[in-house]
Formats: C-alpha cells, sequence, structure tokens
C-alpha cells in the first residue's frame, strides 16, 4: 500500500498541470460546499445568539388570558388561579433541564415614578424574588442586591438596572437616593447589569423589528414588597433558566406543562378538577350557567394558563428557512463533484492507455490483477484526495472573502471538512474504478505489443 502511494504521488509530480486540472473539478466542488456549509452553520449560529442572547438561556413562562398575555393592571386578578409556591419551585428544579427557577411580578409602565419632582413613565417595574437576579444573569455593578431582611421586612427597596440608573441619575451617585414608586418611599440600594452583554447583529430593518423590540429600562422591588404600591397578590410569572441552549424548548415545555398541572389546568386549556373542588348542586348549577356564558361569547371555560415563549424553536424555524435556499446551493456544488469525478475516470483511462507495456510487463513477471487494480485505485484516491485537501482551503479562504463582502457571519465546520475528505477519496475510488479493472484485465502478451 506505502509503495502504491510513493508511486501515486510520484506520477502526479511528474504530470504536475495535467493533474490540476484533473483536480479543479474537484476543488471547486469541495471549495463551494465548505463555503455554503460554512455560511449556513454561521448564520444559524448567529440566528440562535440574536433570539437568545448572551447565553442566559432563560424562558420567559407568563400567565395568558385567552391567548392573550394577562395584565392585572387591566383585569381583575383571577380567583381561580392559586399563588405559585414553593413546593411548585422544588417541582421545576427536579427537572434535568432545569437549572434555575425565579417568580416575579411586573407592569410595563411604572404608576407615578419620581424623582425630585421629575416623572418617569417609559419605565418597566418588576416585583422579584430572591433567585431572580441569579436565575437571569444579572451582576451587581454598584451597591448591592436584595437579602432575606428585604423581603421578610417588606423593606421600601429598590434596584436599578444600568439603563434606569443612567436615565434618572446622570450625573450623579444613585445609591441612597429615594424613589417615589405610586406615592410610596423606596430607597435606591444598588444598580445591577447583565454578567455577559450581547447586541444582535442588525443588517437590515427586518432584523431590527425581529430582534430589538422595545427597549425599556427597569427597576425591581422585592417581591413581597409588591402589595405596599399595589395593595392586593397577584399571579407572578415565572423565568426558568435551562442548564445550556440547547435544552431550552425541552425546559421550556417541561416546565410549563408542570405550572399548568399545578393551578389544574389541561394541555387544553380547561379546568382539571381536583377532589376538593367537589360542587353543591347550586354551585354546579352556576358553574354550568358560567360554561353556557363563555361558550357563547366564544372563550374557554377556563380561560387563564401559563405558556412559554419558545424562543429555540422561533430560531429553528428561522436557520430552517435560511437552511433550506442553501440547501440547493449545495446540490449545485454537488454537480461539480460530479464534473469532476468523470474527469478523473477520464485521465486514468488516459493513464491505463499510457502505461499499457508497464502493465503487461508486470503482470508477465508475475503481478496479480489485485496489485494491478490496487495501484489504479490508489492513484485515484490519492489523485482526488489532494483536490479534497486543496478545496478545503479554497473553501476556507472562500467562505472567510464572503463574510467580508457581505458581512456574513461564517463558523468552519469540522465535520463538513472530515466529510469532504472522506467523500473525496470516495469519488476516486468509484471514478477510479473502471480504468482499474480494465488496466487488471489487459492480456500480459497483448499489453507487451501495444505501441
Amino acid at each position: 500500500m506505502l509503495e502504491n502511494i510513493r508511486l501515486s504521488f510520484q506520477g502526479v509530480w511528474s504530470h504536475k498541470m495535467r493533474s490540476f486540472l484533473t483536480m479543479l473539478g474537484i476543488i471547486i466542488g469541495i471549495a463551494s460546499i465548505i463555503a455554503i456549509v460554512s455560511t449556513i452553520k454561521g448564520t444559524n449560529e448567529q440566528i440562535k445568539q440574536n433570539l437568545v442572547g448572551a447565553g442566559n438561556n432563560t424562558i420567559d413562562i407568563k400567565l395568558m388570558e385567552n391567548n392573550y398575555e394577562y395584565y392585572p393592571d387591566n383585569y381583575n386578578i383571577p380567583s381561580s388561579i392559586p399563588i405559585l409556591d414553593e413546593s411548585l419551585r422544588e417541582e421545576l428544579l427536579a427537572i434535568p433541564e432545569v437549572d434555575n427557577v425565579s417568580y416575579y411580578l411586573h407592569r410595563n409602565y411604572s404608576d407615578s415614578l419620581y424623582y425630585q419632582n421629575t416623572s418617569y413613565t417609559n419605565m418597566q417595574i418588576y416585583g422579584v424574588d430572591r433567585q431572580y437576579f441569579d436565575t437571569c444573569g444579572f451582576i451587581s455593578t454598584k451597591g448591592r442586591t436584595f437579602v432575606d431582611q428585604d423581603f421578610t421586612d417588606f423593606r421600601k427597596v429598590v434596584v436599578l438596572d444600568k439603563d434606569s440608573a443612567s436615565t434618572i441619575f446622570p450625573s450623579e451617585d444613585p445609591l441612597g437616593k429615594t424613589l417615589e414608586i405610586n406615592g410610596e418611599p423606596f430607597t435606591v440600594i444598588g444598580v445591577v447589569d447583565k454578567a455577559s452583554t450581547f447586541k444582535p447583529v442588525i443588517n437590515t430593518l427586518e432584523d431590527y423589528y425581529q430582534y430589538s423590540g422595545n427597549q425599556m429600562t427597569t427597576i425591581y422591588i422585592p417581591y413581597d414588597s409588591w402589595p405596599i404600591i399595589y395593595c392586593y397578590d397577584e399571579i407572578p410569572n415565572v423565568v426558568v433558566r435551562a442548564v445550556d441552549t440547547d435544552s431550552m424548548s425541552t425546559a421550556g415545555q417541561k416546565a410549563e406543562d408542570a405550572i399548568n398541572a399545578f393551578i389544574g389546568v389541561s394541555t387544553d386549556g380547561t379546568q382539571v378538577p381536583s377532589g376538593d373542588d367537589l360542587l353543591t348542586e347550586d354551585m354546579a348549577l352556576d358553574a354550568a350557567a358560567s360554561d353556557m356564558s363563555s361558550m357563547d361569547s366564544g372563550t374557554s371555560s377556563q380561560p387563564y394558563t401559563y405558556r412559554g415563549t419558545d424562543i429555540m424553536e422561533t430560531a429553528r424555524n428561522l436557520q430552517e428557512l435560511s437552511a433550506s435556499t442553501n440547501q440547493q446551493l449545495i446540490w449545485i456544488a454537488s454537480i461539480s463533484l460530479l464534473v469532476g469525478g468523470i474527469g478523473v475516470m477520464n485521465i486514468m483511462l488516459v493513464s491505463v492507455t499510457e502505461r499499457t507495456q508497464e502493465i503487461g510487463l508486470k503482470k508477465a513477471i508475475g503481478a496479480r490483477k489485485s496489485r494491478i487494480l490496487g495501484q489504479f485505485l490508489t492513484e485515484a484516491a490519492v489523485l482526488t484526495s489532494l483536490g479534497g485537501l486543496i478545496g478545503i482551503i479554497a473553501g476556507i479562504i472562500l467562505a472567510e472573502v464572503i463574510s467580508r463582502i457581505s458581512s456574513t457571519p461564517v463558523a468552519i465546520s469540522v465535520p463538513a471538512i472530515v466529510g469532504s475528505v472522506l467523500f473525496s477519496v470516495v469519488i476516486g475510488i468509484i471514478f477510479g474504478l473502471l480504468p482499474s479493472i480494465k488496466a487488471a484485465n489487459l492480456n500480459p502478451i497483448d499489453a507487451l505489443r501495444h505501441e
């Protein structure tokens, strides 16, 4: 085998131009496939990063009312939904794909937020539990975050995010300052920011609307202090952190199912009665009347359900849309591999014709068919393997050029590189088989007489 490889390299080197032209189809095909696959992989990673962000792996699971997000500032608090408790948190943490869980309350716009007679309306206010900052990947950049006493003593303290701190206190230290929220004084104790920041790549107006959304500043107060502002308990939303990005869909779905089971809602959104919910005759009549009213109004008998935003599913849909077009390009690039394989077969037939006397001499001194067959198959495989290696280098360079010209991210795919080398070897063996069989079947006497 080693001798066959040595002879193959010697033959390639002795006919450099012919060998290069023979490999050209393989080089173009492999380079095209490497460049396309790398661009697809880079685009898919960009889509995932744009949607998921800086690797926080969090899934928001929100209370929905008739398929719309429930806003407690617009509707009454639903008495049919139990308050999420610690037993549910433990159940969620037991899910293998879930790393951490947090409950939170929020308003999209703060109610009467003032600092020194200046009103700030374009701010979100969150009531968060002890686990929220860790779950969502926040770190303290100034002051501190909430401690247990802030919750147990119902302290009126507030933590700002980086943007709200710079908006309210552009030229002064926010720590110790007092904000008025809905008529109640809250003391600023800290500022937080994401542990790893990420800004999506925006190339078009569609990307802007897809990835940016409404960027609002946020302030945080202790979960237990929420009723100080709004005077009643509310139904919280849940944020779940998955163990890794690829587990987000599974973690979100399992957590969603567990929360809905906890509040007694089945997967189809209908109420599931428990043993404690046995109805008296009058209650049954009232429930039936309520159900009929709901049917008349076109709503479900149980309009409330928790639903997670499956960001990874959205990412996959966008990736599939991007890849479906590029798959056609891969097939087109594969045609050049077919053409290159035919070129290899052609030049090997020429080589057999040129070396007919050499083949006859080898067979005359005892060389078997398998030896002749192996020699020409090895030569074909070496020829296409060299073309594959050159094609890989050209493909990486081409991918980088495409990235620079079109600002499209690329990610070199190692499996694609390995597969390209193996594929080029297979092409050499397949298209070199016919010339090799022809060489092995030559009659030694006729071969020696060949002019």
